[in-house]
């Protein structure tokens, strides 16, 4: 089911849904073949159905687009991809833009509402102009689900990782004390407990190494006593003991998804924009496309957002990319589809919930 509306701003009734104002109106010729042009009865403006869409007078097929964001996600840079599709790397780079920006708004919208009973915390770190500037990608799970819940590109200060841990938590349900378990980084003691308080049960996993092999690990306890750690490890599914296992996994797909974080690469992110937009579309097709191997039950392997109750199926790209949710720079025409998903509208340039 489609729910279209005028792309003229001016038209009183595209700021609202209208049954029946936006009718259907023949077709138009492309390359490969016809596809369906729609009328507002109102202003009588014509638009078609890709409109407000990445597809929006795409010069390829729609399938080729999704593979080169599919590929871009799974590990290739721009050049590989390039000669892989046989197109041009301006033309990769250009359409990369557009993914990453709805897979932004798509994580802004959907990402919300989860159950945050047992999180993991950690960064990595790489590199953006120089090597005397390190840039660091905060990262977090929430274990049940495998939900790559929130990320924060920056320097590693307290700052970022305030503004990491506000996200969560304003965006988890507030029903549940979270098992919140870390590394030893200097800040998120203060962070955690200015922002979750003492509700929430709070430990740290500090490992010393030696010529890069561990050689000890300490586990302590930092917000909370040992008996409501210990309730809290029985009741959990997945962690019999204080670990930041799952986050150094998440961390292990995160570089094996981008070429920007590969070791010994030479794709690196020469502005942070870049890197930050990658990471959100990383983010949305982990969370919401790709089936996570440790969440099989039966026949049926589901997603981080499955698994999390944010969505009821397994997405595709298509329809995140024609979920609504539409870039602002070229938001002349709102465009919704329905597909188990909440529509949203343009008002005043916010996203409005319909």
């Amino acid at each position: 089911m489609k729910i279209l509306r005028c792309p003229n701003k001016e038209c009183e009734p595209s700021r609202k849904r209208v049954s029946g104002n936006v009718i259907r109106f023949g077709f138009y010729q492309t390359r490969w073949g016809k596809r369906r042009r729609y009328r507002c009865q109102t202003c009588q403006k014509t638009f078609c159905s890709n409109a407000g869409t990445p597809y929006y007078r795409l010069q390829h097929r729609r399938a080729t687009f999704d593979q080169v964001a599919t590929l871009s996600v799974e590990g290739l840079n721009k050049s590989a991809i390039a000669r892989v599709e046989h197109i041009g790397w301006n033309t990769v780079d250009r359409w990369l833009e557009k993914a990453t920006d709805c897979g932004r708004r798509f994580n802004d919208q959907k990402t919300i509402g989860f159950r945050a009973t047992e999180l993991q915390a950690d960064k990595i770190r790489t590199i953006i102009q120089g090597k005397q500037q390190p840039t660091w990608i905060f990262a977090t799970i929430e274990v049940w689900s495998r939900l790559w819940s929130s990320t924060v590109v920056g320097r590693r200060s307290y700052q970022n990782t305030l503004m990491l841990y506000r996200n969560v938590a304003e965006r988890a349900k507030g029903e549940d004390i979270p098992l919140i378990t870390t590394d030893g980084f200097e800040f998120y003691e203060r962070v955690i407990g200015q922002v979750f308080g003492p509700a929430c049960v709070y430990g740290q996993v500090v490992k010393t190494r030696r010529n890069n092999r561990i050689v000890k690990v300490e586990r302590r306890v930092v917000i909370g006593t040992e008996g409501r750690f210990e309730e809290r490890l029985r009741r959990s599914e997945d962690s019999s003991t204080l670990n930041t296992s799952f986050i150094e996994r998440l961390n292990l797909t995160i570089r094996q998804g981008s070429a920007y974080l590969c070791r010994r690469t030479i794709c690196h992110a020469r502005w942070m924009g870049r890197l930050e937009g990658h990471l959100e579309l990383l983010r949305c097709y982990y969370n919401f496309v790709r089936p996570h191997r440790s969440l099989k039950f039966g026949r049926e392997i589901r997603t981080p957002a499955m698994q999390a109750g944010l969505v009821g199926k397994r997405l595709t790209l298509r329809q995140i990319f024609c979920s609504g949710i539409v870039s602002l720079s070229s938001c002349e025409i709102v465009l919704v589809f329905v597909y188990s998903l909440t529509p949203f509208s343009i008002e005043n340039g916010v996203p409005q919930a319909a």
